[in-house]
């Protein structure tokens, strides 16, 4: 996506809907049998992903998982049967595309046993499928500023292509520009897949990003500079020195059933 100006106009119209800060929805979750498969996902996190979250992990349907965007994405999920699960649920961090229809998410075990009450982890993965209410809610890193990762098919001087992580709040990252520090010549960026993003046009020396950042209905642009040295290296994770949290309140265009679910949340 080439990003030719410096400032973005979200328009939004609600014709039936509520704006609600952030929606409940009803569906079904399932669960992977082997966590490798999260890692291994569409996201790209790899390797990293277990470490995320504790390895409560999500793969979300395309509605939800907004052709990568939403990589890296906190969803609440609890399941609905009292009896056998905890009122609060479990977080997830997302990290695959789930071509499932029939589930709105696919988690890992580790997620899906975290919704069922002490001593009930067994019982809820017989189920293999069962009844949830989920909604959007903010990532929280703490003592994590959001970092790029500079993947092995980068190629200086001609090709650089970044993972993004660490991306707090209730934000989506939609457009990516790179260029040389102290200087205003930005290369945009493409998003190949998930959370990695791509350049042919590659600055020379120490680099800076910019990101457009989206948080419900507003959105606005992140500046990180300093973030990759010259020399800089495949397989290196290096921090950005920001951090990205909830521009606003995320809201959402909510049925009234929706917003707010039973009350409890």
């Amino acid at each position: 996506m080439a990003l030719m100006c410096i400032g973005f106009v979200f328009l939004l119209i609600i014709s039936s809907a509520t704006a609600c800060d952030r929606c409940v929805h009803k569906s079904k979750v399932a669960y992977f049998n082997k966590d490798s498969a999260l890692s291994s996902g569409a996201c790209g996190y790899g390797s990293l992903a277990p470490g995320f979250n504790g390895g409560h992990l999500a793969a979300g349907v395309p509605s939800l998982y907004h052709d990568g965007a939403a990589c890296g994405a906190c969803f609440q999920i609890r399941c609905k049967n009292p009896n056998l699960c905890y009122k609060s649920g479990t977080r997830v961090v997302v990290t695959d595309l789930n071509h499932n229809n029939k589930t709105d998410f696919v988690l890992s075990s580790k997620a899906f046993t975290a919704m069922a009450n002490n001593g009930k982890g067994q019982d809820i993965l017989k189920l293999g499928v069962v009844d949830v209410e989920y909604k959007r809610v903010p990532c929280e890193y703490k003592n994590q500023n959001l970092a790029v990762r500079v993947e092995e098919s980068s190629k200086k001087p001609d090709y650089l292509a970044v993972k993004i992580l660490y991306q707090g709040g209730q934000t989506e990252i939609v457009g990516a520009d790179v260029a040389q520090v102290g200087a205003a010549n930005w290369k945009f960026m493409t998003r190949d897949y998930g959370a990695v993003w791509s350049t042919s046009r590659v600055p020379k020396g120490e680099l800076q990003f910019r990101f457009v950042v989206t948080s419900g209905y507003d959105g606005k642009w992140i500046w990180a500079q300093h973030v990759l040295p010259a020399d800089w290296k495949t397989g290196m994770i290096y921090d950005t020195g920001v951090q990205i949290n909830d521009i606003n309140i995320a809201q959402e265009g909510c049925s009234k059933s929706e917003c707010g679910g039973d009350g409890s949340w």
